[in-house]
């Protein structure tokens, strides 16, 4: 029997415990918001149906809700684990999946309820503000090991960004300057920690393979933004199309590294899903405005691609939950 057919083969076959729940997985709640967010413009260009846009969009909320619960749980059993966790050089960057997160579902809950999107909205950007002064405290304390800038860097930025991506609408009088900062903060901070990681992968030992799916985060400032970009100037033009198109040339060279034989899967494959879904969304944007038919193809197989990698990260991730490899120490 397939995997696709019965994701749970067989039962628990090792000690399993939630001190080993992964902060990463929640970027599994960032790609699926993306992808309802990326078929909500669909629906918008191309008059398909809405359906799969609002059920991506729940699947979001309710992933969102068992990981948050699940890693409370984590947080009160087991301090230590979720300490080690922030304090790491690599896995304290996926903290930042939490607040990109909140913010994307604000976003999601947007058409049902304007007033609960702008409470999710500002306590994500609240939490991501806070993040990015963490984040370069810790770095300004020196002595960072070179061999550290990884892709995993740019999550707290590209969280930065994501503040005036969502929240581009927020009617409130004072969202236009905080997406204002956010712009500015987040937009430097990809531009330093590009040519950081840029020169590590260059000059050092390759990313060992449990972390090769997160070269695909090298687009996430490109294409987030592009989206931050023309969500707070409400217009695209040269300069959005520079950042479009490098991001689409970054996942061109990027993804035969990434997509191959030879690397076993694990929560870690989740860090594809989010900038894939941005490059979709600035795809579907910029197709609608240069309405161009090769452009349009592309946004077309972006998201098609997009949706194909969500169906199997999900799937995927039920098999190793399943059988222990996910809890697993």
């Amino acid at each position: 029997m397939s995997l696709l057919s019965n994701p749970c083969p067989q039962p628990l076959s090792r000690h399993t415990s939630l001190r080993h729940l992964p902060v990463n997985l929640f970027a599994s709640v960032m790609g699926i918001a993306g992808l309802s967010i990326a078929w909500r413009q669909a629906s918008q260009a191309f008059g398909v149906s809405p359906l799969m846009g609002e059920a991506a969009g729940i699947a979001a909320l309710v992933v969102f809700v068992v990981l948050a619960l699940s890693y409370l749980a984590k947080a009160l059993r087991h301090p230590d684990a979720v300490l080690g966790e922030y304090r790491h050089p690599v896995a304290g960057n996926f903290f930042g999946t939490i607040t990109i997160a909140i913010l994307l579902l604000s976003s999601v809950i947007a058409p049902l309820s304007a007033p609960l999107a702008e409470a999710v909205w500002t306590l994500g950007a609240i939490l991501t503000v806070a993040l990015s002064f963490v984040i370069a405290s810790r770095l300004l304390k020196g002595k960072i090991d070179a061999a550290h800038a990884v892709p995993a860097w740019f999550i707290p930025g590209v969280a930065t960004l994501d503040i005036a991506v969502t929240g581009g609408a927020m009617p409130m009088p004072w969202a236009h300057e905080v997406n204002l900062f956010a712009l500015a903060v987040g937009t430097m901070i990809a531009l330093l920690f590009f040519t950081m990681i840029m020169s590590r992968m260059i000059h050092h030992e390759p990313l060992p393979a449990s972390m090769v799916p997160s070269l695909l985060i090298l687009m996430a400032p490109f294409a987030v933004g592009f989206l931050a970009y023309t969500s707070f100037t409400q217009r695209i033009d040269a300069f959005a199309g520079l950042l479009f198109y490098f991001g689409l040339f970054i996942f061109l060279a990027l993804a035969p590294k990434v997509f191959r034989r030879g690397i076993p899967f694990a929560s870690g494959w989740w860090a594809i899903s989010f900038p894939m879904a941005a490059l979709a969304s600035a795809a579907l944007k910029y197709a609608a405005f240069v309405q161009a038919w090769p452009i349009t193809a592309i946004a077309i197989l972006l998201l098609a691609l997009l949706t194909l990698a969500i169906a199997v990260l999900f799937v995927k991730t039920l098999h190793i939950l399943c059988n222990g490899r996910l809890l697993a120490a």
